[in-house]
C-alpha cells in the first residue's frame, strides 16, 4: 500500500479524517479544483451545497481514474466553500455521505482542509474539491 493514514493519540479526537497521510511513490497525482460541471461544463445541483460536494467528489474521482489513482490512493483532500458558516456543516457532510459508498472513500478520510472563501469560479460554485494522490 502507497498511502498510510493515522491519526496520533495526542491529536485532536473523533473527527471524520485522518491528521496524517503517509505515501511512498513514484507518481504524484495532483487533481486541479473541481466543481459540480457536467462533461459539457453545465452547472449541476444550482443553490445545493449536498449536491454540489457530491458533485464535484464524483468529478475528483475520475479525475483520479483517469490518472490510474482512487480515493484509496489521495493523501489529502481540500475543500473550498463559499460564505463558509459552521451551520453549513450538516450539508457539507450530507455531500461527502451521498457518494462515500459510490466512489470508495475511505472512512475516515484523509487529511481534510475545508476552507471558507468568498468567492469560486463562477458565482453559482459552491464548493471546489482538490486532491493529491501518490502510487507506485
Amino acid at each position: 500500500m502507497t498511502v498510510q493514514l493515522l491519526t496520533p493519540d495526542a491529536m485532536f479526537q473523533p473527527v471524520p479524517y485522518h491528521h496524517v497521510a503517509v505515501a511512498t511513490g513514484s507518481r504524484h497525482i495532483h487533481v486541479a479544483g473541481q466543481i459540480a460541471r457536467d462533461g459539457q461544463g453545465n452547472p449541476l445541483a444550482p443553490g445545493d451545497l449536498t449536491g454540489q460536494l457530491a458533485a464535484a467528489l464524483r468529478n475528483t474521482a475520475r479525475g483520479l481514474a483517469g490518472a490510474g489513482a482512487t480515493f484509496d490512493d489521495v493523501v489529502r483532500l481540500r475543500f473550498f466553500v463559499t460564505d463558509w458558516q459552521p451551520e453549513k456543516y450538516t450539508e457539507f457532510v450530507a455531500g461527502i455521505e451521498q457518494v462515500a459508498e459510490e466512489l470508495g472513500l475511505p472512512d475516515p478520510l484523509p487529511p481534510v482542509s475545508a476552507i471558507g472563501v468568498s468567492y469560486l469560479f463562477e458565482p453559482d460554485v459552491l464548493v471546489e474539491v482538490e486532491a493529491y494522490a501518490v502510487v507506485d
